[in-house]
């Protein structure tokens, strides 16, 4: 089975932070496609301890050995698109 990015919005160069296309000038969300999809340049891979929304809470299953630099499989975003 292959993995790839889907074509939408949330993996387009074109969305801004605000979460408005660039293109077509209207707010979308990340489930947005279009046939003006540009994939973004870099795309930023910072999962960890310290980006996980578990992190030092009551629901991290690691609490005791999580810290800066660690990644587990409860791995949560701190951050969701809408």
């Amino acid at each position: 089975m292959s993995i790839r990015l889907g074509n939408s919005c949330g993996n387009c160069e074109h969305l801004s932070s605000e979460h408005k296309c660039g293109v077509h000038d209207v707010f979308v969300n990340a489930h947005y496609t279009c046939h003006s999809f540009s994939l973004k340049a870099k795309m930023e891979d910072d999962r960890g301890c310290t980006s996980c929304a578990r992190y030092g809470k009551p629901s991290c299953p690691h609490s005791e050995k999580a810290t800066a630099g660690m990644m587990c499989n409860s791995w949560a975003p701190e951050k969701v698109a809408v």
